[in-house]
Order: structure tokens, then C-alpha cells, then sequence
């Protein structure tokens, strides 16, 4: 979405008025502003940011090799694999050579898209959000937990926990899975950070962090059992590659479809992270590595009511702009 134009709120005081043109403005609506300046307003004070304004730059795994897209054009990358990519110490410059240098190629249109994953772990941090705090301590008042989850949200040590593998993990349009031994299963979209060898993080995907809330809730012990699985994780459809943070009002947007009907939607907004990802990469980077780096899940702040579980068939939307839309369905 492009920025308006700013007025200061006052004239300054030698009568002049200041209006800023954003980067991202139309070249049409500069001009035009431009004009004023110099025939109905000759008071008015124009500054220009010069500075480029931001372009969206995605990183894609895919059947048949590995793209990166830029302004709606993708480009193939050749030599480099997908752990060199997410290791390398540039990869915004990396990428942006690369589109400099290929031309755009229509290949990767009728490619099958891969997760993004290859020779990197997947970690998430839970109970970050303050309805996550309430579902987990609800589904495990029963066995006593109800407290730990209270305790954990407010702490200063976020609680982390390994979620997946690569053989784990599933794409877009890759089927997740529910235990066949759990009675009360949910999909957890959440924004997940790319991190790179050294703990920087480097860009952002979606993903889905399946979870038997039953056997969670039966002991706060079970939680690897509830959270890790084949089929127990989805992450795509590609890479937001950035180092700057996402914007606060970024929302989380979840749709799960039944036989082509919404049975469940919510939203929730990044401003209700409890958590810096920041500080979320700083403790697990705390005497632990990660060669080829890794992906960590940030929580989820959207739970569907306790009457709700999943069954086979459904459809998991979950959207994250500008990263895209990750869908993926029941097995």
C-alpha cells in the first residue's frame, strides 16, 4: 500500500508549509505536488526521500530447482543449494545479484512447490500470546499444569521447544496430519522466523504447528507427543526474505474450511506478540547451533473454541501479508 504524502500540522514560522513525498509514491503524485510548490503555493516546502523504496523479495524450494522473485518476475538460482542459500551471510544482496544478473524465466508457474526446508530444524516458543496463556492453562486445569503456562507467560525465560525435521515437514498444499490416538487436534498459524547460522534473522514464512491439545492437556510432560509427528508441521509457501521487522499491525489471518464451508476464522495482529523474536533467537541461540540455521515458530494468539476439533478433509488457510498464504489439507 503506498504512503500519502505528509503536512506538518502547522506552518513553520516564517509562514512556510512543509509536505514530505514518500518513496513509494506514484511519479504522477509527485509532480503534481511538485507543481504546487512552484505556481499556487510558493511557500510550500517539498523534501523527496530518495531512498528506494522497499521491494518484496521471496525465496522459493520447488520441484525442479529453487527460485527467488522479485516485483512479480522469478528468477532461477543455479549453483547455490538450499543450505547454502539460507547460510550465506548476504542472502538479500545474494538474491538481489542474482536478479540483477538472470532473466526472468516462466518456469516456475507450474512448479510444485517444496517447504522451505531442507537441512535446517524447526523450534517454536509457546505461550507468547495472552489467549494462548488462557487455552493452555483451560485444557490443563484438570491435571494440575494450569499454573505452569501463567508462570511461563509472565517469566523472563520463554518457553522454546524443538517442533520438526525436514522429513516432518510438509508445503503448500501438503497434507497435515492428526495423531490417531488424539480426540481434540488444531491447527496454530504462526509467524516463523528464517534465522541463519549466526542467530540473525534473515526472513519470515508461515507456518502451521499441528497440536493434540488433548494430550497436551492431559500432562504438560506430553507435550513433544502432542506437538511432533510425521505430518505435524507445514511451513511456505516461500520465504519473505528481509532483516527488518514486520510491522505491528501485521496480521495473522486462520480459515479452516469444511466440505467448502467456513467452520472456524480469527485474526490477531503481531502487537499482541508477547514476545521479541529477537529475544526468542537469543535464547535459543544460548549454547546451541545450528549449522545450516533454522526456523522458529513465534506462538499463536488464535485458538478455536474447545468444541471445535479437526477431521480429515479440512482445509487449513492461514494468511500472513505480504508473505502470501499457506494452505494445506487433513489427511
Amino acid at each position: 500500500m503506498r504512503s500519502p504524502p505528509r503536512f506538518d500540522p502547522a506552518p513553520s514560522t516564517n509562514g512556510q508549509i512543509r509536505v514530505e513525498i514518500p518513496a513509494c509514491i506514484d511519479s504522477q503524485a509527485a509532480t503534481f505536488i511538485r507543481s504546487l510548490r512552484t505556481s499556487r503555493l510558493p511557500k510550500l516546502v517539498v523534501w523527496e526521500d530518495k531512498r528506494e523504496a522497499r521491494r518484496d523479495v521471496k525465496l522459493y524450494r520447488t520441484a525442479i530447482g529453487r527460485f527467488v522473485e522479485e516485483d512479480g518476475h522469478q528468477y532461477r538460482i543455479g549453483a547455490l543449494t538450499w543450505d547454502a542459500l539460507l547460510a550465506h551471510e548476504d542472502l538479500e544482496a545474494c538474491l538481489e545479484s542474482i536478479v540483477e544478473g538472470e532473466a526472468p524465466t516462466h518456469e516456475f508457474q507450474s512448479a510444485e512447490l517444496l517447504p522451505p526446508i531442507d537441512g535446517q530444524e524447526v523450534w517454536a516458543a509457546g505461550v507468547t500470546y495472552y489467549r494462548s496463556r488462557g487455552a493452555r492453562m483451560e485444557e490443563s486445569k484438570d491435571a494440575g499444569g494450569g499454573n505452569f503456562y501463567d508462570r511461563v507467560y509472565s517469566a523472563e525465560r520463554p518457553e522454546l521447544f524443538f517442533k520438526s525435521t525436514a522429513s516432518r515437514t510438509v508445503g503448500h498444499s501438503g497434507q497435515v496430519r492428526i495423531r490417531k490416538d488424539a480426540q481434540w487436534s488444531v491447527p496454530e498459524p504462526e509467524l516463523t522466523l528464517v534465522v541463519s547460522p549466526r542467530g540473525k534473522i534473515i526472513g519470515y514464512t508461515i507456518g502451521n504447528d499441528m497440536s493434540s491439545r488433548d494430550i497436551e492437556g492431559e500432562n504438560p510432560l506430553y507435550l513433544p507427543q502432542a506437538k511432533v509427528y510425521d505430518g505435524s508441521c507445514a511451513l511456505g509457501p516461500g520465504i519473505l526474505v528481509t532483516s527488518s521487522p514486520l510491522p505491528q499491525s501485521t496480521e495473522i489471518l486462520l480459515e479452516i474450511l469444511r466440505k467448502d464451508r467456513i467452520e472456524f476464522a480469527g485474526s490477531v495482529a503481531l502487537s499482541e506478540l508477547k514476545r521479541d523474536p529477537r529475544t526468542l533467537v537469543e535464547y535459543l541461540f544460548r549454547d546451541n547451533s545450528f549449522p545450516n540455521g533454522c526456523f522458529l515458530m513465534t506462538g499463536t494468539g488464535i485458538v478455536p473454541p474447545s468444541s471445535f476439533t479437526l477431521a480429515s478433509g479440512d482445509k487449513v488457510r492461514i494468511t500472513i501479508e505480504p508473505i502470501g498464504t499457506l494452505e494445506n489439507t487433513v489427511a
